[in-house]
Parts: structure tokens; sequence; C-alpha cells
């Protein structure tokens, strides 16, 4: 026995070593993917030496002496850092997923090659201002740079089995095209209605279930159908389906300004928080860059040069997202030779697209274009009867938004501002503005469609030349104010516009929720500190619970459990902490009442609460339930509704235990390395608290969220706050690779500093 146990006590000792040893060799691995982050890095197409520091939390600091210089230094961080991001973000809006991950990204492919990305950012290329081409040369120089040094690759690379071609200027726009797509969301919802229509419900019907926005509601600015072919539903549905599965970060976003009259220093305070998709690794990517002439600070787009969102030593601007209605789907009427146009037959241009998938297959994609742009019906194998194009601002020949960002980076003053973003385009931004002088403003830049008196932008309409734009909203009716009279300026994606602007941006805005929270607490207090910024932009008070708290009242529940936790919620503040039983029972409750309509919609869950709280109210056709024997009012659904929401659990969790913000590898989380690279943490909040913590009706998972944060302190700006989540190392186990995690699940920041102590130098220098 004694034998036995030494021999067991033997084998186990071994197998420790073992594991002990395919941990070290997995670490040292990996470790050989880290790029170098001190001593002297030469390469070619510097003019003179840069220099390139890192903070203790890995925030980068670039120093040169020329604007080509700063840009080049630029490409090459964010290679070193997020060259696997980059190369996946340009595949994306190339639509060659599948040359590297195989044909499960087929799909996905085709619809990207059918919208014609690449294609706009090639066009857009040709066309840029002689400044903003020199700063993306410059940029895709120093990434090329950086590639041609023969760098170590990071892991994605290597299981993949391929090394990253050099990179062009169309593959830096092309990104600004994605998330351009990503923020411009009505052809989606024009396609949601026009499915609707081929299900059979009336246009009266569908704006009751999609209803407008309230009259009642705030704005930002204070002063001032075609039916379908029978048959079409499933198609129709398939293409949004497919839509779905293109990577997509926007859920919402919040800015603010207030005025030194409201302030406890005498100047102004700027924060902003955009919510996207929460990822490994962070969208954004945080850094200082300097030269002559320019001193920029904030979040930076891996894949693009500049500074998107931040300050530099006059100024400080945020953004969110207007979400204008710049996209319009047009149902084509085919003829022999092509389709009809204002009275003739007019032939398709054709494009052909060559998709090559991992392992040698290829498919040759043929798409329809005509004088509105693509036919996205095209990319399905199962085609509507009448063909959809798109006309979408993104995909016309030119585009300088990159002009307008390296503007604003150097602007220091309103007047500069306002010149920098006349040259935008899209995505339109609500850009909140403060200089170090007192002043503060808005202004919503971009290109707005003007259309003719009866087409709304909500329903697809007819290519016939009828209902074609007439224009665009000239650069001077732009929705702007300065110093307004109330001390303040707030945007949450809620509706810009007053009563009695002369043009339409848009017909559907973000409910109003988050937009009234802020606004409520801004006028809490007489005066406001940065301590008062920090707790409105961690605010998770929920005003839905607010409005859905009459519907608890007046409802009779069905059990004991009912009574019980209907008489928690009533007595409950509405704050969705993530330590708060009740922001579970509330969140699972709320998620019931949005199956209500789903047999008439053909969609497990409907989140439009205006809708349902009228039909909570005043009745609606869809609270009987079928599967029972006598017919349910709505009060009675909204009973049955809290059993279901009770009965989900045996035990009801903390909101935070089941709603946890997720952060996935759009890769290595489809493959055994996911435990490692995955990160998650408790979060409350959801989708209309400011805070916001949207969640997945099915997991409760969060996925997209507050990308990064900022509150400048106008009065110092050197005090200033800021932080994304994950960390600034795109390569797994560094010690930056998820270091911010932990301080943006607690609400805390880093120092928004031009001078912070560095932890690591790094010179480039020119190769000789």
């Amino acid at each position: 026995m004694k034998t036995f146990l030494r021999v067991l006590a033997g084998l186990a000792l071994g197998l420790l070593v073992l594991i002990g040893l395919l941990g070290l060799f997995g670490y040292l691995y990996l470790r050989s993917t880290w790029p170098q982050e001190t001593g002297r890095l030469a390469l070619k197409g510097l003019s003179a030496p840069v220099l390139v520091e890192r903070d203790r939390y890995g925030v980068v600091r670039v120093k040169a002496e020329s604007l080509e210089d700063l840009f080049f230094a630029q490409g090459v961080v964010h290679a070193q850092e997020r060259l696997w991001q980059m190369e996946f973000q340009r595949r994306v809006g190339q639509g060659r997923l599948s040359e590297v991950l195989g044909e499960a990204t087929l799909e996905e492919d085709r619809f990207l090659r059918t919208w014609g990305f690449y294609e706009a950012a090639k066009s857009a290329y040709a066309h840029l201002y002689p400044e903003e081409k020199r700063a993306v040369d410059a940029y895709v120089a120093g990434i090329n740079a950086y590639l041609t040094s023969r760098p170590p690759l990071p892991l994605e690379f290597r299981l993949l089995g391929f090394r990253p071609e050099p990179w062009t200027g169309p593959d830096v726009l092309v990104w600004a095209k994605m998330m351009s797509y990503d923020l411009s969301a009505n052809w989606d919802r024009e396609l949601l209605r026009y499915r609707l229509l081929a299900r059979g419900l009336s246009p009266d019907r569908i704006a009751e279930l999609l209803p407008p926005y309230p009259e009642d509601a705030p704005t930002i600015l204070r002063h001032l159908p075609t039916k379908p072919a029978q048959g079409e539903e499933k198609p129709l549905a398939a293409l949004l389906d497919l839509s779905r599965k293109v990577p997509r970060f926007l859920e919402a976003s919040n800015n603010w300004v207030v005025s030194g009259s409201r302030t406890v220093t005498g100047k102004p305070f700027l924060a902003d928080d955009p919510h996207l998709g929460l990822q490994v690794p962070s969208l954004w990517f945080l850094m200082a860059l300097e030269a002559p002439g320019y001193k920029a600070i904030g979040a930076s787009l891996p894949g693009v040069p500049g500074i998107v969102i931040g300050r530099n030593e006059h100024i400080a601007w945020g953004v969110t997202n207007v979400g204008a209605d710049v996209q319009d789907l047009y149902v084509m009427e085919e003829a022999p030779g092509g389709y009809r146009y204002k009275g003739r037959v007019v032939p398709y241009g054709l494009r052909e697209e060559v998709i090559r998938v991992k392992g040698g297959k290829e498919e040759r994609l043929k798409v329809r274009e005509t004088v509105y742009g693509p036919v996205l019906s095209d990319a399905l194998k199962e085609k509507p009867e009448k063909p959809l194009a798109l006309r979408w601002v993104s995909l016309d020949e030119e585009d300088h938004l990159l002009m307008s960002y390296l503007g604003v980076n150097r602007a220091k003053n309103w007047e500069e501002f306002q010149k920098a973003l006349s040259y935008y385009s899209a995505p339109s931004q609500n850009f909140v503005y403060a200089d170090v002088e007192g002043n503060i403003g808005y202004m919503a830049p971009g290109r707005f469609p003007i259309r003719k008196p009866g087409h709304s932008g909500l329903y697809p309409v007819p290519g016939t030349g009828e209902w074609d734009w007439q224009g665009f909203v000239p650069f001077e009716a732009w929705p702007r104010v300065f110093n307004p009279k109330e001390g303040y300026v707030v945007t949450a994606n809620h509706r810009v516009t007053p009563p009695g602007y002369p043009y339409t941006l848009a017909l559907e805005w973000a409910e109003p929720y988050r937009a009234r929270r802020i606004e409520e607490m801004l006028l809490a207090k007489e005066r406001l500190g940065l301590e008062d910024m920090k707790a409105i932009q961690l605010d998770q008070t929920s005003l839905l619970f607010r409005d859905f708290r009459p519907v608890l009242q007046a409802l009779t529940p069905l059990s004991e459990k009912g009574r019980t936790w209907r008489d928690r919620l009533l007595a409950w503040d509405g704050r969705m902490e993530a330590s708060s039983l009740e922001a579970t029972a509330f969140a699972l409750w709320y998620t019931e009442l949005t199956r209500l309509p789903a047999r008439e919609v053909g969609q497990a869950y409907w989140d439009e609460p205006r809708y349902l709280l009228k039909a909570l109210k005043e009745g609606d056709k869809n609270c009987d339930q079928p599967e029972t024997e006598y017919q349910e009012t709505c009060l009675d659904f909204a009973a049955l509704a809290l059993e279901r929401a009770l009965g989900r659990f045996a035990r009801l969790p903390s909101w935070g235990e089941v709603h946890q913000a997720t952060f996935r590898h759009p890769v290595l989380s489809h493959t055994p390395l996911a435990r490692f690279v995955e990160r998650g943490v408790a979060f409350g909040g959801d989708r209309y608290t400011v805070n916001v913590g949207p969640f997945d009706p099915r997991t409760l998972r969060m996925t997209k969220g507050p990308s990064y944060r900022q509150i400048v302190d106008l009065s110092d700006p050197e005090a200033s706050w800021f932080l994304h989540p994950m960390g600034q190392s795109g390569h797994l186990l560094t010690p930056h690779f998820a270091d911010l995690l932990p301080l943006w699940g607690k609400g805390a920041y880093l120092p928004m500093r031009f001078a912070e102590p560095p932890r690591k130098q790094l010179v480039l220098e020119p190769l000789r």
C-alpha cells in the first residue's frame, strides 16, 4: 500500500510539473508575440526621431517634430498594440473574412460585398483633400514600416496561418464606412416595417406598434407605403437576419456640456460616454498626440489617424449619434433590359465580386447597381419579387469625415470648430463643445437628405424617380447653438430639433428616458462639480420603472409570491444596481411584457415601451392568451408576466449575478481559447438608464455599453478624466490586456493628462 501511495504521489507530482511546464511554455510563447516598448526602433519613412511614452496603464503619448511623423508613429503604435483588431476590421469592410475564417462567414461576406463598402472607401480615398491624404498616407506608411520590420505577430495570425498584407489608404477609410453603417440604422427599420406590411399589418397598426416620438419629450435644441408582393415576408426577414450577422456596435450614447454659470469652478464641464459594442480588445485606444501646431488627447480608433473624442489645450468635444435618416430603400420596378426610372428603362450596372474561401474555394457574386446604389436583395439566395436598392450618403463618391476630425483636433475656438465640421458627411453626430474661455456649444453636422412631401423615410418607396432626394440641408441650417440661455446642452440620441425647424432630419429617435434623467440631475443642484458629472455618468436610476410602476399598482397578482414581489417593487426606488434583487425582478417582468405582440409581429421580444404602456393601460388585442380558457385583459397579461418572470429562477439572483457585461473576441471566442480571452463583470442598469446596461432578453447578458468615458474640466483641463474597458493591449496575457476592466466596472477613471510620468519609453528613429 505504501509503495502504491508513493507511486501515486510521484505521478501527481509529475503531472503538476508537466502542467507547470506547459503553462510556462504557453506563457513564453505568448510573450514572444508582445511588441517592443522600450529602446530604439529604426523604421524607414520617418524624417526625425519620435518619442513614444507608455504610462503605468499603457496609455500612449507620442511626441513628434512634424504632423507626418506624428501620424506615422500613431500607425506604428496602433499596429504594435492592435494589429489583429485592425486586420479584422479591414477584412469586415472588404468583405474578406472567409479568406481566413472559411465558409462560416460566407454569408456575411456576400452581404458586405453587396453593399460595396470597400468600393466606396476607394472612391473616397481618390477624392481626399491634400491635408487629409497626407495624414492617411503617413499613417499607412507607419503601419507598413512596422510590418516591414518583421515584428512578432499577434496570436490570431499564428493560429489562422497567415501574415497581414501591406496597408493602403482605402483600408483606413473603410472602417469609417463601417462605423457609419453601424450608426446609420434607418434602412433596417424601413425593412422591418416593410416586413410587417408583408405580414398583413396595416400602416395604422404598425404606427401603434412603433409609435412616433412623443410630442412632449425633450429636444436637444429648445428654440426654434408601398405594399410588398404576397409571400415577401420570408426574404425580407432573411435580409434583416443577414444584417444582424455583420458586427454591429451601436446601442446609444450620452453627452452633455454645462456652462460656468452652473458650475463651482465658473468654467464648463463636458462629459461623454458613447455606448457601443463591448469586445476584446476594446474598440478604443487612449492616446495623446503632440507635434508643432497639433496637441490632442483622448480616444483614438485603431486603424484611423487622429483623436475621435477628447480635448486639446483650448477646447473639448464629445459625440453621440444623431440617428439622422440618411438611408432609403427603393423598390425597383423591373423591365426587360433593366428597371424603369423616370419613364424609361435603365440597364443595371454590374459589379462582380470574387469571394475567396479558405481552402481554395471561391464564389463569384454579381451585384447589380442602380441610380440609387446597390441592390441589397441580391445578397440573398431567395430573393424578393421586387428588388430593393439602397441610397445612402456614405456610398457617395466623396467623404471628408477625416478632414473634419483633423480640424476639430486643432480647433482653438467655436469658429474654427464649426469650420472643421463643415466638411462632415456621415454618420451625423451630436457634437458638444466647450472651451477654456468659458463658452459652450452644440452642432449636428452631416449630409441630411431633403425628401419630397409624402416621403417620410419610414418605408421603402418606388424607385421610379418620383421619390428621389431633392438635395441636402445647407450648412447654414445645420442644428447648432452657442452659449444657450439654459446654461447646458444634453444629448442622448433623442430628438434634435424643436417644433418649427424647417427640415426633417429623422422621424425616429431614442426613447427620452436618459435625456430626462440627465437633465433632472443637472437641475437638482444650483452649482455642479466634477464629482456631480461622475455621478450623472454612473447613474442607473430607471425612469422606465417610473413609467411602468402604475401598471404594477393596478394589476392583481396571481400568487402569494407575486404579491410579495409586487409590494417590494412598489417600495423600490428604481435604481438598477448590480446588488439589487428588485432590479432583477423588474428586468425580468419588463422582458416578459415585451413578449406581448410576439405572435402578431413574428418576433419573440418587442422592446417598444410606449406601445406597451398604451396597450397595458388602454387594452390591446394581443393581451388575450390563446393557451388559457378565458379571455385575459391587459392587466391580466401583466400579472401573468410577473408570475412568468418570478418563475425564471428557483432563487431570484441579484441583478449583477445574471446581468454581466460580457467581452468576447470575434474569433478566439469560438475556439477553446475562449476561457482565456473572454471577460465579464457584474453590471447594473438597463437599456434606458444613463449608465446604460442593455441586455439580451434570452441570456440577460450585456454585450453593449459605455465603450469610453470622459469628463473634461475646462477650468483645469489637466484635471480631466477618461477611461475605456478591457485594456490598451490586444495581446493576451500582457499586463495591459484587461487591467482597465476592474476600474471601468467600479466607475473609476484615469487622469486625462498630457503630462503623465512614463513607465516605458521607445524612440522611433529613421532607418538610414
